[in-house]
C-alpha cells in the first residue's frame, strides 16, 4: 500500500509542478468552446429543432449543451495522457529503478492509474471557472455529485491508457496512438453534438464508447436533466437507449465500474507481462 501510495503522489506532484501543462490543459477546452459553442451556438440550434417560439430549445444556449462535454474532454484527455509518464519512465529509465525495488509491479501500475484519476479530477473541477462566462447554474452539491463521477470515469480511461503505455517503448509511439483514438472517442460521444441521425455501423461505434455513458452523466448532473421537460431531455439526447432500453443514470455508474474493473484487470496483468520481458 505505501508503494502505491508513493506512485500516487508523485504523479500528482509532478503534475502541480508543471506549470506550462497546467496553463496548456485550458487551451483546448476554450478553443472547443469559442469555436464550436459560440461560433455554432446558433446552426446547432437550428438543427436540434429550437428557432422556433415554440421549439423545446428556445430558451436554451448551446455553450450550455455542450459545457458537460468540456468538463469530460479536459477528463478524458488527461487521464489517458497521464500513461504517458510511464513511457517516459521506461525511456529514461526511472521505471528501470521501481522495478528493482520489493513493490509489486501490480501496486506500480495501480499507484500509476489512481495519479491520472487524481490529477484528472482537479483538472475537471479547474473547468468550472468558465461557468460564470455561460450562464450555468452550478452550486456545491451539484460540485459534490461531479466529483466521484469524474474520478470513476478517469480511473477507467487512466487504465486504458496505461494498456496502451504498457505495449509501447516510445513517448512519440504513444502520442501517435492516443491521437488516433482520443478524437474518435469524443466525437462518438455526444459531448460535441447530438447523437441522433447516425447511420447504424456509427451507432454501434457510440454504444459501445465508455465515453458516452461518461458524458451522459456529466450531461444529467450539470444540467440537471431531472428538473427538464421530456421534449428538452429528448431535444438534447439525455435519452441514451441501448436496444430500446433507456439507459439510467445508475446503471451508467455500473457500466463504468465493470469497465474499470476490466480495463484495470487488463492493464496491470499487460504491464507486468511487458516489464518482465
Amino acid at each position: 500500500m505505501a508503494g502505491i501510495v508513493a506512485i500516487w503522489q508523485r504523479d500528482v506532484l509532478k503534475f502541480f509542478r508543471d506549470r506550462a501543462r497546467l496553463v496548456g490543459s485550458f487551451a483546448m477546452p476554450f478553443m472547443f468552446l469559442i469555436l464550436f459553442g459560440s461560433g455554432m451556438s446558433g446552426a446547432m440550434k437550428a438543427m436540434m429543432g429550437g428557432t422556433g417560439a415554440s421549439g423545446p430549445l428556445r430558451d436554451f444556449d448551446f455553450v450550455e449543451f455542450m459545457f458537460p462535454g468540456i468538463v469530460g474532454m479536459a477528463v478524458f484527455t488527461t487521464s489517458i495522457f497521464s500513461a504517458l509518464s510511464v513511457v517516459q519512465d521506461k525511456e529514461f529509465g526511472y521505471m528501470r529503478e521501481i522495478l528493482v525495488s520489493p513493490i509489486s509491479r501490480m501496486s506500480i501500475a495501480i499507484g500509476k492509474v489512481l495519479g491520472g484519476s487524481t490529477v484528472a479530477v482537479f483538472q475537471g473541477l479547474l473547468m468550472m471557472i468558465f461557468v460564470p462566462f455561460i450562464g450555468l447554474e452550478i452550486n456545491l452539491s451539484i460540485i459534490l455529485r461531479l466529483i466521484p463521477v469524474m474520478f470513476l470515469v478517469a480511473f477507467v480511461i487512466s487504465s486504458i491508457g496505461l494498456l496502451i503505455a504498457s505495449t509501447l517503448k516510445t513517448s512519440q509511439a504513444f502520442q501517435m496512438v492516443i491521437q488516433i483514438l482520443i478524437f474518435p472517442m469524443l466525437f462518438l460521444s455526444g459531448a460535441f453534438f447530438p447523437l441522433s441521425g447516425m447511420p447504424a455501423w456509427m451507432n454501434v461505434l457510440v454504444k459501445i464508447n465508455p465515453l458516452t455513458y461518461a458524458v451522459d452523466m456529466f450531461k444529467k448532473i450539470i444540467l440537471q436533466a431531472d428538473q427538464m421537460t421530456p421534449a428538452l431531455k429528448e431535444a438534447m439526447g439525455l435519452n441514451l437507449s441501448v436496444f430500446n432500453h433507456t439507459i439510467t443514470f445508475t446503471e451508467e455508474v455500473l457500466f463504468m465500474v465493470a469497465a474499470g474493473l476490466i480495463f484495470i484487470i487488463l492493464a496491470t496483468v499487460s504491464f507486468s507481462r511487458t516489464e518482465a520481458t
